[in-house]
C-alpha cells in the first residue's frame, strides 16, 4: 500500500497553496523580563560539566525521586550507576528529564507533581550558582500516544483532529492538555506532530499525523503550537523535522529514506514546520531519516549540518531549541557508534540530546570532543544559551515548583473532561453504510462486541457497556490478534447474536502488528455468519482496504473512552457523524482510490 498516488493528489492540492498564519500567535510571556541577565549570569557561573549536562534529556526510573522501589533502584543503577532519580539528576547535572509509564514516573497527579518538585530540588540543590532547574517533558501527543493516565483529559489524537477540520478544537486540545501538564510540573509535551502522512503504509506515524494535506496539517500544527504556548505556557515541540510522513520503515528499528524531490519536500513536508515557526514554536524535534534531496551524504537528519543548520536554521529561520529524537533508536545508531552520535548531533546543530543509550558514555564523549577541539566551548555555550533562554521563558528561573494540591484539582477537572467530549464528537468518521444498517433503532437486541482490546482503555468493554445502557443485551468478548481457535469460537458466538461490533487496530499491517492477518480473518469469519457486522477502526482508517465485503465501517482514530462513547452515541442516533477523512484510502496496491480525501457519511 503506497504512496505515489497519494503524493500526486497532495501535490495537486498544494501547488500555489501557502498556509496562512494562525491568529493568536504566541505572545512574549511576562517571564522574559530579566531574561538576558539571568541567562548570561547563569552561564558565566557554570562549569563545562554543568554546561554539557544541560544538553542531555533522559528517562529515570521511579515514582519517587529519593525512595524508588527496589526494582527501580536496580534499573537506575544498571543504566546510570546511581540508584535514585534525584541522584541521576545530580550525577549528570541533567538539563531535562522525560517521563514515561514504563519508567514508572506517571501514576497520579499528586505523585507526578511531587516527583517533579523533588527532581527540581535535586537540580537546584547541587552545583552552586551554576545550578539550573530542569525542563521536564513527556510524549503527550494524545490519541494513541499519551502518557498521562486518567483522570487526565484524554483527547483524540492528531488524525482525529484532522477529521474534524477545526483549528479551534486543535487549539483547545493543546491548551487543556498543556494546563494539566504544567500543573504537575511537565513543561515540554513533545507535540504537535507536524508530519504529513502521505504513505498509508507508514508504520510509525499514521494517525499521529493530522493527515495527508499539507495545508490542513500546517493549520492544525500552528493552532496547537499556539494552544500549548500562548494558551498553557508550555514549550511546544513540532516534530519530526524534516518530515516523517512518507516512510514504510520504522525509525525505531531501521533507517528510513524519504525520496521526495526538493520540490515535493517544499510542497508536502515543509509547510507545517514553516507554520510552526511562524506561530513562534519554541522547539523542533529532528527525525532519524535520510532525505537525499536535502543532504545526499546518507546521514540521518539528526546528524546532518545541511539539514539542521542549513535548512532549518538557515532557510526556515528557526532560532529556538533543536531537540533530537531519542538517540537509542536504531536509525541513528546504524552508521556511527553511540560515542560519536551525540558529538555529531551537536556539530550538526542540535541543542538537546534525547535519551542516549548510554548517558555516561555520551556525556564523556562530548567532554572529550571539547577537550580535543572537535567541539569548542563556544559551540556548547550556543546551545546552553538557547536552553537557558527557553527555561527562563517557561518561568522556571522564578518558580520551578508546582502546587501538588492544586494539580489534583486541575488534572481531570470537569471542564476539561467536558472539553474532551466537545472535541471528540466531531471526529468520528462514517466511511461505509452500504446496507443502511446505521443508525441503529433502540430495540431489545443481542449484541456481541469483539475484536482488538487493551487493558489500559478497555474499548471492547466500554462499547458493550454503552449498548447495555441503551437496553441491549451486550456481550464483551475481546479477541486481540486471535488464534484460529478463537476466531472460530467468536464467529460461532456471533451467529447467535443479532449484531456484532468488531474493533480492528492496524489490520492492514501484516508485517509487524498482525503478521498472521488474524484481524482480517476474524472479520471475514464474522461476515460469514450472515449476521449484521459493524467494523470500527480504532486506529488507522486504511484497514477497510484489507477487509473485503465490509459494508458498515467507521473510524475513531483512537481507542480512548471518549472516542468509544462518541461511537456508541452515533450508532444509536444520539449524534451525527461529522468527521471527514483527512487522508486518501487507496486500494492495497496503491493503484486506485477506494475512498477519497474528505469523504465522510452522516445521518
Amino acid at each position: 500500500m503506497k504512496t505515489r498516488l497519494a503524493i500526486a493528489s497532495v501535490l495537486v492540492a498544494a501547488v500555489g497553496a501557502t498556509a496562512a498564519p494562525v491568529p493568536g500567535r504566541a505572545a512574549d510571556p511576562p517571564e522574559r523580563s530579566g531574561e538576558h541577565g539571568w541567562v548570561t549570569s547563569t552561564l558565566r557561573h557554570m562549569s563545562l560539566e554543568q554546561k554539557v549536562g544541560q544538553l542531555f534529556a533522559t528517562y529515570v526510573y521511579g515514582a519517587d525521586a529519593t525512595e524508588p522501589s527496589a526494582a527501580d533502584r536496580a534499573a537506575n543503577l544498571a543504566a546510570f550507576g546511581v540508584e535514585t532519580p534525584a541522584e541521576v539528576v545530580e550525577e549528570f547535572a541533567l538539563g531535562a528529564v522525560c517521563y514515561f509509564s514504563w519508567s514508572h514516573n506517571l501514576d497520579s497527579p499528586r505523585q507526578i507533581a511531587t516527583l517533579s518538585n523533588d527532581l527540581q530540588r535535586a537540580a537546584l540543590g547541587h552545583g552552586g550558582k551554576g545550578a539550573v532547574p530542569l525542563l521536564i517533558s513527556t510524549d503527550q501527543e494524545q490519541g494513541v500516544v499519551l502518557r498521562m493516565p486518567a483522570p487526565a483529559a484524554q483527547f483524540p489524537g492528531s488524525m482525529a483532529l484532522g477529521a474534524a477540520r477545526s483549528p479551534q478544537a486543535a487549539r483547545t486540545a493543546a491548551e487543556v492538555t498543556g494546563r494539566e501538564l504544567r500543573a504537575v510540573g511537565i513543561r515540554q509535551p513533545y507535540a504537535p506532530i507536524a508530519d504529513v502522512n502521505v504513505n498509508p503504509a507508514n508504520p510509525v506515524i499514521g494517525v499521529r499525523s493530522f493527515g495527508a494535506d499539507p495545508t490542513l496539517v500546517a493549520e492544525l500544527t500552528g493552532a496547537q503550537v499556539t494552544g500549548f504556548q500562548a494558551g498553557a505556557g508550555l514549550t511546544a515541540v513540532a516534530k519530526h523535522f524534516p518530515g516523517h510522513g512518507d516512510t514504510a520503515t520504522d525509525s525505531h528499528t531501521g533507517l528510513p529514506v524519504i525520496n521526495h524531490s526538493r520540490a515535493e519536500w517544499d510542497q508536502i513536508d515543509a509547510p507545517p514546520f514553516r507554520q510552526a515557526i511562524r506561530a513562534g514554536v519554541d522547539s523542533i524535534m529532528t527525525a532519524h531519516i535520510v532525505v537525499p534531496a536535502l543532504d545526499p551524504s546518507g546521514d540521518p537528519a539528526t546528524l546532518s549540518p545541511r539539514i539542521l543548520n542549513g535548512v532549518l536554521r538557515g532557510e526556515l529561520g528557526f532560532r529556538g531549541v533543536i531537540v533530537t529524537d531519542a538517540l537509542n533508536m536504531a536509525a541513528v545508531r546504524q552508521r556511527y557508534g553511540d560515542e560519536r552520535v551525540p558529538v555529531l548531533a551537536l556539530k550538526a546543530g542540535a541543542d538537546q540530546l534525547l535519551m542516549p543509550p548510554d548517558l555516561r558514555l555520551a556525556r564523556d564523549a562530548v567532554l572529550r570532543a571539547v577537550s580535543s577541539g572537535e567541539l569548542t566551548e563556544r559551540r556548547i555555550d550556543e546551545s546552553v544559551r538557547r536552553i537557558l533562554t527557553l527555561k527562563h521563558r517557561q518561568g522556571l528561573a522564578r518558580s520551578p515548583l508546582v502546587d501538588a494540591e492544586k494539580a489534583v484539582r486541575i488534572v481531570g477537572a470537569p471542564e476539561h473532561l467536558a472539553a474532551v467530549t466537545r472535541v471528540t464528537d466531531p471526529t468520528l468518521t462514517a466511511v461505509r453504510n452500504d446496507a443502511g444498517l446505521l443508525p441503529l433503532p433502540r430495540t431489545d437486541r443481542s449484541v456481541l462486541v469483539t475484536g482488538w482490546n487493551t487493558a489500559a482503555f478497555t474499548p471492547i468493554e466500554t462499547v458493550a457497556a454503552g449498548f447495555t445502557a441503551r437496553g441491549a443485551r451486550a456481550t464483551a468478548r475481546p479477541a486481540t490478534l486471535p488464534s484460529d481457535a478463537v476466531i472460530a469460537a467468536t464467529a460461532a458466538e456471533a451467529a447467535g447474536h443479532d449484531l456484532t461490533v468488531v474493533l480492528v487496530n492496524k489490520a492492514w499491517d501484516t508485517t509487524i502488528t498482525d503478521p498472521r492477518a488474524s484481524q482480517q480473518r476474524l472479520v471475514a469469519a464474522l461476515l460469514g455468519t450472515g449476521k449484521p457486522v459493524v467494523v470500527v477502526a480504532v486506529r488507522d482508517p486504511y484497514d477497510v482496504a484489507y477487509l473485503p465485503g465490509v459494508d458498515t465501517y467507521l473510524v475513531t482514530y483512537s481507542y480512548t473512552r471518549a472516542a468509544m462513547d462518541t461511537l456508541v452515541r452515533a450508532l444509536h442516533d444520539e449524534l451525527s457523524p461529522r468527521g471527514q477523512l483527512p487522508v486518501t484510502i487507496p486500494t492495497p496496491d496503491g493503484s486506485a482510490v477506494l475512498h477519497p480525501y474528505g469523504h465522510g457519511l452522516t445521518w
